[in-house]
């Protein structure tokens, strides 16, 4: 079991505070990409940061800004590492961060049963009830909704469409 002081608890409230710079209605801790905040001697602190996927251009303005909020605390010496194990899943966003992903009209991914790969379908573009169930239209709950791009305005979402209310939507795809 790892003993977290208090000083590394009020970090990591301050580093998990931190807006995404992609989605900014979400917090660094409510996408779960913050893994570890380490105090190393005196005024020295020590980060670690999984990305959403490897290459992901957000990691470097992520950091900076877990900086600057630590530097404004009083830490002189921040270090930001990235980490890529374990792998960051879709599972990790927080449940309100789900609820703040629905409100600000993104379709959270859908949760996961199991922790093996999420399977690539090829086929049609209309969402089928499968095991993690349909991706519902944030705006009015329809589960009748169709694929109009694999990639939105980030590499994490897709373009969906709601066959309901006919409006358009982000959908945070299950990695």
């Amino acid at each position: 079991m790892v003993t977290v002081t208090p000083l590394e608890a009020e970090l990591w409230e301050i580093a998990g505070s931190v807006p995404d710079p992609e989605l900014p209605v979400l917090t660094l801790h409510e996408l779960g990409v913050l893994r570890a905040v380490r105090v190393r001697g005196t005024g020295a602190v020590e980060v670690e940061l999984t990305p959403t996927y490897t290459g992901c251009p957000a990691v470097e303005a992520m950091s900076l800004d877990i900086e600057r909020a630590l530097r404004a605390r009083g830490m002189p010496e921040v270090t930001v590492r990235t980490v890529l194990d374990p792998a960051w899943s879709t599972d990790d966003i927080t449940d309100e961060g789900r609820r703040k992903l629905r409100e600000f009209g993104i379709a959270p991914p859908r949760a996961r049963r199991d922790r093996e790969p999420v399977p690539l379908k090829l086929g049609p573009t209309r969402t089928r009830a499968d095991d993690a169930g349909p991706v519902r239209c944030p705006r009015c709950g329809c589960a009748d909704t169709e694929l109009l791009s694999r990639f939105s305005s980030t590499a994490c979402k897709a373009l969906r469409r709601c066959l309901g209310c006919r409006e358009p939507f982000d959908h945070f795809k299950e990695l």
